[in-house]
């Protein structure tokens, strides 16, 4: 089982980008010369693609799905609510037929 998370202070992401940039290593080569994983290297891969340098979403845009996908599936529960209701109070989904049924075109 692997261990948890390390943290690293700024000081330590924001030289460890410059060092990435200065040197033109991969972050492979980087993360064995500085004793961490590579994955924990990720966020310099991040800070390019907020920095837009490298396409993908930014921390920002992160953020907000992260912060709408709940809204959009309470929202989708509520749409299906709403539609199953209809149908239960008339006996059919609303549309033309109700209209017909009623002698309105």
């Amino acid at each position: 089982m692997p261990g948890p998370t390390p943290h690293y202070p700024p000081e330590f992401k924001r030289e460890a980008i410059q060092l990435y940039r200065s040197s033109g290593k991969s972050i492979p080569k980087l993360a064995d010369e500085l004793g961490v994983a590579t994955e924990s290297l990720r966020w310099i891969k991040q800070h390019e693609i907020d920095e837009g340098e490298r396409e993908g979403l930014s921390a920002e845009e992160r953020e907000e799905l992260r912060r709408l996908r709940p809204e959009n599936r309470t929202l989708k529960q509520e749409r299906d609510f709403l539609k199953e209701a209809a149908v239960g109070s008339t006996g059919e989904r609303n549309g033309s037929c109700q209209c017909r049924a009623a002698g309105v075109s």
